[in-house]
């Protein structure tokens, strides 16, 4: 069965635990809290032992095997662990599936994961998987979703925080939960108002936005051009290289020029035919009402100029250009490559 994070909290309080549940996602945070509501019920059910196994591309399942037929010396019930480095090889895959098919009733098998990818999760051995427990698609919170996370977690810890102190810990924390996390913890340990205002943030949150180019994708195509030079500027003070931003914004470009010339009436059928995910699609369809094919196709020449820059064949700084190729996708009217 799959299950939304929302929803394991309440299965796990009125049914009794599958032989498997999987956990999967990229959002630590969020991992963590599930994995913790998993051991907690485990050993709300009496399972009072755990083992945890790390599964790397050697992982043969022996061990799997071997703790799923022994029986503790003093028969208690005991949760297996596998924490995932790298995707299941194929003995891997037949000991699990072995697991399934002959799971002792006194355990459970808790595995966690990063993002399970399309093509594994309609895979037969997988869905054999889902069937005999639950699996649990953890995804990240979203920009437009973290000033409501914000509230719900201030008040957690029985705090209220006006629109400003919301709108600046989003800005502070943005794609950093764990950082949203302790900061949270650490303003009700320091405040003795229940109420959070800016002026508190401003004392007391450090700035810990941490993003990947995936948010710049977003950002840009939406038409955020504030977050978008701000996720270009801390993609840059965290090392990623030019070729890396350079790749993302190419493959966006050109995403956004094939729809653009399927046109509003082949649009859906465009979105289906290049897999763009629904909740991606409204940021495409911005783009798009944003600025014309040709402006696009402009920009994406830019990328071999920047391209140039990168190899040394140009003698200019890649992340100007990229800043202002940046702006060109995110504020047409004010760019540099406007036509």
């Amino acid at each position: 069965m799959k299950l939304s994070v929302a929803q394991l909290s309440t299965q796990l309080n009125q049914s009794a635990l599958p032989p498997v549940i999987w956990l999967s996602g990229d959002e630590p945070l969020l991992v963590i809290e599930a994995s913790d509501l998993v051991r907690a019920s485990a050993k709300q059910a009496g399972i009072t032992e755990r083992k945890v196994i790390e599964v790397d591309a050697k992982f043969d399942g022996a061990e799997l095997i071997a703790s799923n037929q022994s029986m503790s010396l003093f028969g208690d019930r005991e949760l297996i662990e596998l924490r995932l480095t790298s995707k299941f090889n194929d003995k891997g895959r037949k000991a699990l599936m072995e697991y399934i098919e002959t799971a002792n009733p006194d355990n459970c098998l808790l595995i966690i994961s990063d993002r399970i990818e399309a093509a594994q999760s309609k895979a037969k051995w997988f869905n054999k998987l889902v069937e005999a427990g639950w699996w649990v698609p953890i995804w990240p919170i979203e920009h437009h979703q973290l000033g409501g996370w914000l509230k719900q977690r201030f008040a957690q810890m029985n705090l209220t925080a006006d629109q400003d102190a919301i709108a600046l810990m989003v800005e502070r924390i943005d794609g950093n939960l764990l950082a949203a996390k302790q900061e949270i913890e650490k303003l009700a340990l320091l405040t003795d108002n229940q109420n959070i205002t800016a002026e508190t943030v401003l004392a007391s949150v450090s700035d810990s936005s941490r993003y990947t180019v995936f948010d710049l994708a977003s950002a840009m195509l939406s038409g955020d051009l504030t977050r978008s030079l701000k996720i270009l500027s801390g993609l840059r003070g965290e090392g990623v290289e030019p070729p890396i931003v350079l790749w993302l914004l190419t493959r966006e470009l050109r995403l956004v020029i094939e729809l653009a010339e399927a046109g509003p009436q082949g649009l859906a059928s465009a979105f289906k035919r290049l897999r763009v995910f629904d909740k991606r699609q409204n940021d495409y369809r911005q783009a798009l009402n944003r600025a014309s094919l040709v402006h696009y196709q402009q920009c994406l020449l830019a990328c071999s100029e920047i391209d140039a820059m990168i190899k040394g064949q140009i003698k200019a700084d890649p992340w100007d250009k990229l800043s202002e190729l940046t702006v060109a996708v995110s504020a047409p009217q004010i760019a540099a490559y406007s036509l």
